[in-house]
């Protein structure tokens, strides 16, 4: 069996705030913070950024989606990532 994971033990904690323990509280919030505080935090240099907000918004996409997008479609040009060729043999469901 495996053990919740920090979401679901707060989601527990929330829906029964009044029999936590104030230490349980504090350990799930330092966990949750940490998680926060690591989670795809990529800082660019301002110019960068500046390009990164204005192509996000042509997207329509917000900035971590834009990131992943652009990381993906380079390893795709670049071969790190296997790429999905379509000819005119293809099966494309009306799609192409």
């Amino acid at each position: 069996m495996s053990s919740p994971d920090t979401a679901t033990l707060l989601e527990d904690a929330a829906d029964r705030i009044a029999d936590i323990s104030r230490a349980d509280l504090q350990i799930m919030l330092r966990r949750a913070a940490l998680r926060l505080r690591n989670a795809g935090a990529v800082s660019m240099e301002d110019d960068v950024e500046d390009a990164l907000r204005d192509l996000a918004g042509e997207f329509g996409m917000t900035r971590n989606d834009t990131i992943r997008f652009i990381v993906r479609e380079w390893m795709e040009k670049n071969t790190y990532l296997p790429v999905h060729n379509v000819d005119e043999a293809s099966d494309v469901d009306g799609t192409a």
